[in-house]
């Protein structure tokens, strides 16, 4: 690699990018180039010789496999398209569609998201005459994913005592029997859901050795992103791939694993020197992104934790504000705080909204923020909402596609067979799948000959459905996926349906269609596709993750609130992470043991990591639960926290004083801590007097003096109107002008 790479690189990154036979570990500290070292590493790799299609990059999300494949072309040119980079799903569905008959499965199988399988658990459970409410669809999925994700096969589960005796003590004996059932539906319509696409790979490799050893002379360089998000099933296909060359590079950062719920597993970063031992370690210790008093203090928190791999994460940033600590009376209050420090903040240090990120550890925390950043008329993006593809037109007209594409695929039938209505209702249906039962034939098989089953009246517009899907599938043989989808919305009815639909939400549904139609455009429309089939599309459209639609466009500036889970990988200018409460966060779920104690402070740990210029941690003494106020204990992460790195903030509550320090016993260490900070002085905070009362200040006038509980004493220099709020601009003496909204600031006139 030429010098003009390496001057961009600090020595330790260099030395991760030089590195090219035998297997390596990476841990990247937060901010520290990961992206960077992967790229040049890749591009070091096509420079020395290697095929790019003997490059196998793994990453988590679509877009970071994007992201890096475009970097990698600026470096290399155009032979970076022919590397196999992206996703485990989305490459392992990619063999999987090439070597799909050797497991039994059509090249054309459906994938079926979380929705679909929960539907299909939900039908086998009634048909089973189970109690649908201990035997709920969500719950059974993630028993059956659990062992997929563990390789547990049907037979296994069915047949190890441990499993059996676990479920029985649950009250809930017949998982193994739905577990079974659902594998053979999926099986029977041609569908894979996406711990399948791991699951099948690994019984494909270990069925067929000739089709493993195969891809183990492709992939003679493995490289896998995000290694402590590994779950076993992961590991073992890397691990299997890499077995013939064992050029595998892992790159990741243990205190940043916080899937376990996912069924990540820590131990296969913290073992990863026990499958290689002739292992090269390379430590990004150097943090670019943060100030250093957030470096610092995320440091403090994650020595607390005993399973890790040690380093010293540092910054060369400037030291930064002190991370804030507000303490609030109530949950609503919190919430009115953090939107009047994010407005406080935008006005005085004129930075735009979407510097702005409110994170918590549960979605319902965000209802006091959104009505207080509603109060003050600040924007906000909710991420973690209704996916776009989740929407009920959306999966109607995809479902259309996906039976165009795949007959067999039974939740796509059940969901279009009717729509639009076409008088076939639930009797038919079910009588339709007791006849496949009976006949031991697929659905599709039945509805195709629906006149040799049923009498002439019931099957004709069942007949009819049936030509209308083999005429589609004759379009989609002949045209790309566009022209396929046009036909198909045209031909089926939706679009007339949802035209004639006036409402607003109806107009809402058809220009969703749209939307829609014009991806499957954009889609065909890029040149880097070379397959533009209406099947290529809908595997496309399958595998797209909860983080690739993370950043969607929104119109004007915006504060983002999101749970930290969804907060993984991204960076804001100013970070909020509120409700830093015992039992929310840490979560009372979270603390019966130390390890998962221990995810929950990586998790901790990866929020304050979030943060690029200020850091601002809150917590309630009160909460409303289920309707029921109860009294919250500061979160022992509070704690945890080398105090010398934190400004403890003022409870706006009525009864107002300043705020006990959340560190109480540890405060009187503050001089004996090692290393010490290097930080610029502090100027002595304001301390209002015990009998302060702000003054009523609907008439306040420009010119008069006032005394605030946090600033001190100052002057009114401007008054403003805004949208029926009234901002008072304070040019205070000991820290200078202020922009407050009358509506919530302390003021005492003088």
């Amino acid at each position: 690699m030429g010098l003009d790479y390496l001057s961009l690189l600090n020595p330790s990154q260099a030395a991760a990018v030089m590195q090219i036979d035998g297997p390596c570990m990476i841990i990247a500290g937060a901010g520290s180039g990961k992206t960077r070292v992967l790229t040049y590493r890749i591009a070091n790799l096509l420079e020395k010789g290697v095929d790019p299609y003997n490059i196998l990059a793994l990453t988590f999300t679509n877009k970071a496999a994007k992201e890096m494949r475009a970097r990698i072309e600026k470096v290399v040119g155009p032979n970076a398209k022919n590397l196999w980079m992206g996703t485990f799903h989305s490459i392992f569905a990619r063999i999987l569609r090439s070597e799909a008959d050797k497991i039994g499965f059509p090249r054309s199988f459906t994938i079926y998201d979380t929705q679909d399988s929960k539907t299909l658990i939900t039908q086998i459970v009634k048909e089973l005459e189970l109690d649908d409410k201990l035997y709920k669809p969500g719950l059974v999925l993630g028993r059956i994913s659990a062992a997929k994700n563990k390789l547990i096969s049907v037979q296994q589960y069915l047949n190890d005592p441990v499993i059996k005796q676990d479920d029985e003590a649950a009250l809930r004996p017949k998982i193994g029997v739905l577990y079974q059932q659902y594998q053979q539906r999926c099986f029977k319509a041609g569908a894979m859901d996406f711990d399948d696409l791991l699951y099948q790979t690994n019984v494909l490799f270990k069925d067929h050795p000739d089709v493993l050893n195969k891809y183990q002379n492709i992939f003679k360089y493995v490289m896998v992103d995000e290694y402590q998000d590994t779950n076993y099933s992961q590991y073992l296909i890397a691990r299997k791939l890499a077995a013939k060359e064992r050029n595998i590079c892992v790159v990741g950062d243990d205190a940043q694993s916080i899937y376990a719920f996912r069924g990540a597993d820590i131990q296969n970063i913290l073992n990863f020197e026990k499958d290689y031992p002739e292992l090269q370690v390379f430590k990004l210790e150097q943090n670019y992104r943060s100030t250093k008093n957030i470096v610092w203090a995320a440091n403090s928190v994650i020595k607390n934790n005993q399973a890790q791999l040690r380093k010293d994460v540092f910054s060369d940033n400037e030291d930064g504000p002190l991370i804030e600590v507000l303490k609030a009376a109530s949950d609503n209050e919190e919430g009115k705080l953090v939107a009047q420090s994010i407005y406080e903040d935008k006005m005085n240090h004129h930075l735009s909204y979407d510097d702005f990120a409110i994170l918590y550890r549960t979605n319902a925390q965000s209802r006091a923020m959104e009505e207080s950043l509603r109060k003050l008329n600040i924007k906000y993006k909710i991420v973690g909402g209704l996916s776009f593809y989740q929407r009920k037109e959306i999966k109607d007209l995809v479902a259309y596609l996906r039976l165009t594409v795949n007959p067999n695929d039974e939740q796509a039938l059940r969901r279009v067979i009717n729509y639009p209505k076409r008088g076939i209702g639930d009797t038919t249906l079910a009588k339709l799948i007791s006849a496949a039962e009976e006949s031991n034939h697929t659905i599709w098989e039945v509805v195709s000959n629906a006149d040799k089953f049923l009498p002439a009246r019931t099957a004709n517009p069942i007949v009819d459905f049936a030509e209308k899907i083999k005429a589609y599938t004759a379009v989609a043989a002949k045209e790309d996926a566009f022209e396929a989808a046009k036909f198909i919305a045209k031909n089926s009815g939706m679009i007339e349906e949802l035209y004639a639909d006036k409402s607003i939400e109806g107009l809402s549904r058809y220009e969703n269609i749209q939307e829609l139609l014009n991806g499957v455009k954009a889609y065909t429309e890029d040149p880097e596709r070379e397959d533009k089939s209406l099947s290529a599309f809908l595997q496309d459209i399958a595998l797209v993750t909860d983080a690739d639609t993370k950043d969607a466009q929104s119109e004007g500036e915006q504060v983002t609130l999101m749970t930290i889970h969804s907060a993984k990988g991204l960076e804001f200018r100013n970070v909020y992470i509120v409700g830093m409460e015992e039992n929310l966060f840490p979560s009372q779920m979270m603390i019966t043991s130390r390890a998962d104690l221990e995810e929950e402070r990586r998790l901790f740990y990866v929020a304050i990591t979030r943060a690029e210029k200020k850091l601002t941690l809150s917590y309630a003494t009160s909460r409303y639960q289920w309707g029921n106020l109860r009294s919250c204990e500061k979160s022992r992460f509070l704690d945890e926290i080398d105090p010398q790195y934190v400004d403890f903030k003022f409870s706006a509550s009525p009864a107002g004083g300043a705020m006990d320090s959340p560190f109480g016993h540890v405060l009187e260490r503050r001089s004996n801590l090692v290393p010490p900070a290097p930080r610029k002085t502090v100027a002595t905070r304001y301390v209002a007097p015990s009998d302060f009362q702000p003054s009523d200040t609907s008439n306040l006038q420009h010119g008069q003096r006032v005394e605030h509980p946090k600033f001190g004493f100052g002057q009114v220099t401007k008054l403003e109107n805004q949208n029926g709020s009234v901002k008072a601009i304070i040019q205070f003496e000991e820290v200078g002008e202020k922009t407050l909204l009358l509506s919530f600031a302390k003021l005492r006139i003088v």
